[in-house]
């Protein structure tokens, strides 16, 4: 099922750690400030948790970027940064693999107080979708892969 498209905007797709980049969105809701209603927060313990076929099944549904916002040495697992990382690295190879912009994926470093850094990174990812576009054109046009 497609993510259903909001007022034509691209679909963002934002993971935010709970203590990080989830608290920098609430703390942006709570100065009644704007991001756009295309963005999808979900509130995460670690982006280490989810493996690269989580972030590619997100593309494939339509979901036109995605931004692992977290504060890094905050995560409560044992080399949590590191291994997100690495699954974000893994991400890239394979997004290039199937002709995917890798720009639709960004790792941002966001704090408990990143209100502005939060709202830069959500205005940042939505430029860089206005000048690639939706993901649709490029999954249509990507090789086929084994499943």
């Amino acid at each position: 099922m497609d993510t259903p498209t909001v007022e034509g905007h691209p679909r963002i797709l934002i993971l935010g750690t709970l203590s990080g980049g989830y608290k920098g969105a609430d703390g942006v809701g709570q100065m009644h400030a704007e991001y756009p209603p295309n963005t999808y927060i979900l509130p995460v313990v670690c982006p280490s948790m989810f493996p690269e076929d989580f972030y590619l099944g997100a593309f494939e549904r339509g979901i036109d970027a995605i931004v692992v916002m977290f504060s890094g040495s905050d995560c409560p697992y044992k080399n949590g940064a590191d291994r997100t990382s690495e699954i974000v690295n893994k991400v890239y190879a394979k997004m290039k693999e199937r002709g995917l912009d890798i720009r639709r994926m960004r790792l941002a470093a966001i704090c408990t107080v990143c209100t502005t850094p939060f709202q830069k990174e959500v205005k940042r990812i939505e430029d860089i979708l206005q000048e690639i576009g939706p993901i649709q054109p490029e999954l249509a046009s990507a090789p086929a892969t084994a499943s």
